[in-house]
């Protein structure tokens, strides 16, 4: 039951911090985004999923967890979040929870008790400790990339990080370990245990389901892929619990998950704004360009110099043994660029979002996404988001925009005490403002629910993976997107424009799309 919602719905993120701030301290709050949820129940959407919003000393924004089972007190509290499961329930709107699995906060109680310890815990290490660093395999301390740091307590040796030095990873053991606990050693099964009653104690308070940041990184493994096999194990298991106690809860991971010829453990597949099947697609590098990303234009781009090849590759082969897989794909997200950014302009925005939303994912919108928020260069590094020296994830996370009152009706703190910068420019789109791309979101949602075809179990045949792009949904509506600014000839099938602008018998305007039902 819980794979049919989840494979019908539209998805909206919230990035908690920089959403809505009800009592003006400048820091986005759950009692704000309960004030918003006519907003976001306008757009249509089905579920909220919420980056994470437990307790934490905030060095990488929320993903560094103090304590599981108590939200920050500075997005308020858990009857807070009871009322807001409520609120959004009477709005026919789900609530999705950000899971950090595989690390927590240094501050976290278990990490200090193990690091005022003069060795291992008789019941298991909950962390991957060492007496001394290995000799090789992950010793290079690089944000994002597991290492090895040294022990700033008590305890001697050395931790096992997962991202900052901040963020322990949590022991679920070893695959081919050089003196590492195996997965069934005792303190991998007490963090499984742990694990499970974490996403018991939500559920039970009514939440929906959990995205997983770094879902396949729980097992450690120096080769990787034996180590995600194994995680892929621990979450498998977890799914077949959830199945006959939370019948329609959901889980989603942080990216594709590795076929292993077993049962998939995840309720959909996640193509990452930031990874090249996504990338290719959207990310025109005026943000900056990560070292593992090629210098490529990407196909929705005014140049018209893209290619749908990478897309459509890597879309090919997550359904290559489930047609009907669901696949997320978002907007934008916390971690890279928006839609908008650099020199793409609210114009071009038509073209990739009917796109997204009409293609056979699961869209989910980026908050602010709906009315164009721009990507902001040059924001101060808030809570580790310069995680390279090459990208800033700050731009992205900047405060929602409602109104043209002060902050843009995000906050009535100060200017100077705000989680991050407003967009300072006078012609900052605004939800207020009722702008074409809100128009235009709300239209595709609308249109794509009242219309199986476009939804993610029908048929998708492209008839030109070219400019402009023209595919098929469900053997009976066609959409066509020209995103680039020169127009582009095709011969089109007799077919009855539902929605779009541009689009003419044999030719799509610059920046056109439409939304067509066969004749």
């Amino acid at each position: 039951m819980r794979e049919n919602w989840l494979a019908d719905a539209v998805l909206y993120e919230i990035y908690p911090q920089s959403f809505a701030d009800s009592n003006g301290d400048g820091v986005g709050d759950l009692r704000g985004v309960i004030g918003k949820l006519d907003h976001i129940a306008s757009l249509g959407v089905d579920a909220i999923w919420f980056n994470p919003c437990f307790a934490s000393p905030f060095v990488d924004a929320g993903y560094d967890v103090a304590d599981y089972l108590r939200v920050a007190p500075r997005y308020g509290t858990n009857d807070d979040m009871a009322e807001l499961v409520r609120e959004a329930g009477r709005r026919n709107i789900r609530i999705i929870l950000d899971l950090v699995a595989g690390h927590t906060s240094i501050e976290h109680p278990w990490f200090q008790r193990e690091l005022a310890a003069d060795g291992p815990d008789p019941e298991g290490d909950r962390y991957i400790w060492r007496t001394e660093p290995p000799a090789e395999g992950w010793t290079v301390d690089i944000p994002g990339i597991p290492a090895w740091v040294p022990s700033p307590g008590p305890r001697p040796g050395w931790y096992l990080k997962n991202f900052y030095d901040e963020q322990p990873a949590l022991n679920f053991g070893w695959i081919n370990g050089d003196g590492g606990d195996p997965v069934d050693g005792p303190g991998p099964l007490r963090n499984r245990r742990a694990l499970r009653d974490i996403i018991e104690f939500w559920l039970a308070k009514g939440v929906s389901g959990f995205r997983v940041d770094m879902a396949f990184s729980l097992v450690k493994d120096y080769k990787i892929a034996e180590g995600v096999k194994a995680s892929t194990d621990i979450w498998r298991e977890i799914k077949d619990w959830m199945a006959a106690e939370y019948t329609d809860a959901i889980l989603i991971p942080e990216g594709v998950e590795p076929r292993t010829g077993k049962q998939l453990a995840f309720d959909a597949d996640f193509f990452l704004v930031i990874k090249e099947e996504h990338a290719s697609l959207f990310d025109n590098q005026a943000a900056g360009i990560l070292p593992f990303q090629p210098p490529r234009a990407p196909f929705f781009d005014a140049e018209g110099k893209g290619s749908t090849g990478t897309f459509l590759s890597a879309w090919n082969a997550a359904r290559e043994t489930d047609p009907q897989r669901p696949i997320i794909m978002s907007t934008a997200d916390h971690d890279f660029d928006r839609l908008c950014c650099g020199p793409r302009t609210a114009e071009q925005l038509g073209a990739a979002l009917t796109f997204l939303f009409t293609w056979g994912n699961i869209p989910c919108l980026y908050y602010g996404d709906e009315i164009g928020m721009r990507y902001l260069p040059d924001m101060p590094d808030v809570e580790g988001a310069v995680c390279n020296p090459l990208y800033n994830r700050a731009g992205c996370r900047t405060p929602m925009q409602w109104d043209d009152t002060p902050n843009a009706g995000f906050s009535t703190a100060d200017p100077s005490k705000l989680y991050l910068p407003i967009d300072p420019d006078p012609q900052r789109p605004t939800v207020a403002d009722e702008n074409d791309t809100l128009a235009l979101v709300r239209d595709l949602i609308a249109v794509r629910r009242k219309t199986p075809a476009l939804r993610s179990r029908a048929t998708a045949e492209v008839l030109n993976g070219t400019y402009p792009l023209a595919y098929v949904r469900g053997g009976t509506h066609l959409v066509v997107v020209n995103p680039r600014r020169e127009p582009a000839s095709w011969k089109m099938p007799p077919a009855e424009l539902l929605l779009g602008q541009g689009v003419e018998k044999d030719r799509i305007q610059g920046f056109g799309y439409g939304i067509l039902e066969l004749t």
